[in-house]
């Protein structure tokens, strides 16, 4: 365990004096993801160690830099888990960079997102404060959830010390099932599921296939395989650990990388290879076409669209914001960031 908070703090400190921008590194392991980053290297994955875990409350904190690994070994330990099953995109993953990117994994429609298990953090904003939001428990939050919109912020708005995470126990068993049909079927399928009190935790739609994942206790998984129907898969794991760190031979020498989330069972348009997860509701496209179309064919369906591999990373990345919106981020970031150091530009140009 290290706790170098002070070494951080005067780090930022020197950067706000010279006005010099600072990009935070932990892991590294999704440089890739939002816009080009610039500024020096702010290294952060020397603050790491587990601060606090209390398997029968449920909750864990822990430092920036502790690797994900880490983390999610010691809650195995106890037969608990991180609910959103975050993406690792490599093995130098830290739970600060896993969450300032906001990623979820198959499990996401169905326990929730990694915002909704955020139940407190430690940061210092852009004045070289280090500041406390929110807590251990979930009900703590007066105002503002300032803890949750650090997550997907993408470090845009301040340094992530310390996070506190709900967990949840392990599922007692998993079983994979596998349907092969069309992808209207799929759709609909999909859909027909998320309306019965079935114990559905993933469903991918590729390549003819339609996967779904039951996690339960056994007589709960049991029952729904009668109903769901389809034919084992033995190795449901390896399967669901490729979706969720992009291994699966769909997306194998894809160039260009869309992350598109609509509105389920919403017309698609747009042409290029797709695997479709979240019931429905998530689409990854691997397509050349404009970034602009993508995007406005996106928002036509009430959804967004994210660049999220490959293409040109010095535009519009995601979704364009309105005029209200952008507004609202100008605010977050003068009111946290306001000499702006932190990660400029990373989701939005000018931010």
């Amino acid at each position: 365990m290290a706790d170098i908070t002070e070494q951080l703090k005067q780090r930022i400190e020197s950067a706000i004096a010279s006005n010099e921008p600072l990009q935070i590194v932990g892991g590294n392991t999704k440089r890739f993801y939002g816009r080009e980053p610039v500024g020096e290297p702010l290294y952060v994955s020397d603050h790491r160690g587990i601060v606090n875990y209390e398997p029968t409350e449920l909750v864990v904190t822990a430092r920036a830099g502790t690797p994900l690994r880490e983390v999610e070994q010691t809650l195995a330990e106890h037969k608990q888990m991180l609910a959103f099953e975050p993406p690792y995109f490599g093995d130098r993953a830290t739970l600060g960079g896993s969450i300032a990117c906001g990623l979820s994994g198959p499990r996401r429609p169905y326990n929730g997102a990694a915002r909704d298990f955020v139940l407190g953090c430690k940061i210092i904003n852009g004045k070289g404060e280090v500041l406390h939001f929110g807590g251990e428990v979930m009900k703590n939050v007066a105002g503002y959830d300032v803890s949750r919109v650090m997550t997907g912020a993408l470090g845009t708005l301040g340094l992530l010390l310390e996070i506190s995470l709900k967990v949840l126990p392990r599922p007692e068993i998993d079983t994979t099932l596998a349907h092969e049909c069309s992808e209207q079927q799929a759709l609909q399928r999909m859909n027909a599921w998320a309306a019965k009190p079935l114990p559905v935790s993933g469903t991918c739609y590729v390549d003819g296939r339609l996967y779904v994942r039951l996690s339960g206790t056994a007589l709960a998984v049991e029952a729904s395989v009668e109903i769901i129907g389809g034919d084992y898969i033995n190795d449901g794991g390896i399967f669901w650990r490729g979706l969720r760190e992009q291994s699966l031979p769909f997306f194998s020498d894809v160039k260009t990388l869309w992350r598109i989330a609509v509105p389920v069972m919403s017309p698609l348009d747009l042409s290029g290879g797709r695997l479709i997860e979240w019931g429905g509701a998530q689409y990854w496209l691997a397509s050349e076409v404009d970034a602009r179309s993508i995007q406005e064919k996106a928002a036509k369906v009430g959804g967004h669209a994210t660049l999220f591999r490959g293409g040109q990373r010095r535009g519009d990345v995601f979704q364009p914001l309105t005029k209200g919106l952008r507004r609202l981020h100008e605010n977050m970031k003068q009111a946290f960031d306001p000499h702006g150091i932190f990660n400029p530009g990373r989701m939005y140009s000018g931010l």
